[in-house]
């Protein structure tokens, strides 16, 4: 290996990296909120890239129909956990959250896809139609087992990432697509091409985090979230409703993994079931972070794109094998390290 495709390998491993770190700190986000190991946040980037897709075809993608379908049930059920609580001044508002937003955005999406809008207005389409997704999956799967254990918690969220999997195959047809890219512009750097699609993905990362950075550090409900991550008795003493900051955690990870998807849809091709390899490889970052750090899952995170890059260098076959196996070792550290919070032991 020469220096120049070691430079060129860094670079896409870099990349994918910053891919792999924006899903990685948001499944460390919901897993801190809620204790639930969203496996399904890997499907929830694919759903973004394949409704981009539709848009970019000009027909309407299946979520539209997955939306509709989950803010009625969603809705459904809160309605009736407010009533069986006689909690009936709640029910507006409930009404407002889980019904009315959702189909007002479902509608904007119809009426907007009427007029042919250009490609930026159609990611924040795809976009908005990503975000509802998670927080009503979230009251219709997970709220009703909330204090469930841990265990319990993943294996209802493998089985909902099955689920998905197949809702996928179902809206989007077991072709691949890949969109339009994001920018032509390319440039050189010490002699290595670097396009611009590269660039933009890194730049999305970084200022993700730092918002990110920002939201936690100077805003009241940024500090909600990590009082609710640190101590969830203790926050719900202090008047903060883990209910509520689980939508927030959700609404932030779909956001992040909307994201996630809009950015390699143009360099990868994204199948219904694409999603399970992308968010187990942020997996394994969020894992080698621990859980609970977000520098530590996206530097995790960089290093698993890094080593799949040089991995499919030597062997593209074995390059899922290299990466996943990285787990055992981490697994066995973080094992022998770990320290069980009286929160846990409690559950």
């Amino acid at each position: 290996m020469t220096a120049d495709i070691a430079a060129i390998l860094a670079i896409d491993g870099i990349a994918t990296g910053a891919v792999y770190a924006l899903v990685a700190i948001g499944t460390v986000l919901i897993f801190t909120v809620t204790r639930v190991i969203f496996i399904p946040f890997g499907d929830i980037a694919a759903f973004t890239a394949l409704t981009l897709a539709a848009l970019d075809a000009k027909q309407l993608p299946g979520t539209i129909g997955l939306v509709v379908v989950l803010a009625c049930m969603a809705c459904l059920m809160e309605v009736v956990s407010l009533a069986r609580a006689g909690e009936l001044r709640a029910v507006p508002k409930a009404l407002l959250f889980y019904l009315v937003l959702p189909l007002i955005v479902v509608g904007t999406v119809w009426l907007t896809m009427r007029f042919a809008p250009p490609m930026p207005l159609r990611i924040v389409l795809a976009l908005l139609l990503i975000l509802p997704i998670s927080p009503l999956l979230d009251r219709i799967v997970f709220r009703p087992i909330a204090d469930a254990s841990v265990l319990l918690l993943l294996t209802v969220s493998v089985a909902l990432h099955f689920a998905l999997v197949g809702l996928g195959l179902l809206f989007f047809g077991p072709e691949g697509v890949r969109t339009e890219p994001l920018t032509s512009m390319a440039m050189e750097i010490a002699g290595v091409h670097v396009s611009g699609q590269t660039v933009l993905i890194l730049t999305a990362a970084l200022v993700f985090s730092g918002l990110l950075f920002l939201f936690f550090d100077f805003t009241l409900i940024g500090k909600a979230l990590r009082a609710t991550a640190l101590n969830r008795t203790g926050a719900r003493l202090m008047g903060i409703r883990p209910a509520r900051a689980g939508t927030i955690a959700y609404l932030l990870g779909s956001l992040m993994a909307g994201v996630s998807g809009i950015l390699i849809a143009p360099v990868n091709t994204i199948f219904y079931d694409s999603g399970f390899l992308l968010g187990l490889k942020a997996f394994v970052g969020a894992i080698v972070g621990g859980m609970t750090s977000y520098p530590g899952a996206a530097l995790g995170a960089f290093g698993v794109g890094l080593l799949e890059s040089f991995a499919s260098f030597q062997s593209s076959t074995l390059k899922d094998v290299i990466v996943f196996s990285l787990l055992i070792p981490v697994l066995l550290w973080r094992s022998l390290a770990s320290h069980h919070s009286e929160e846990e032991v409690e559950e």
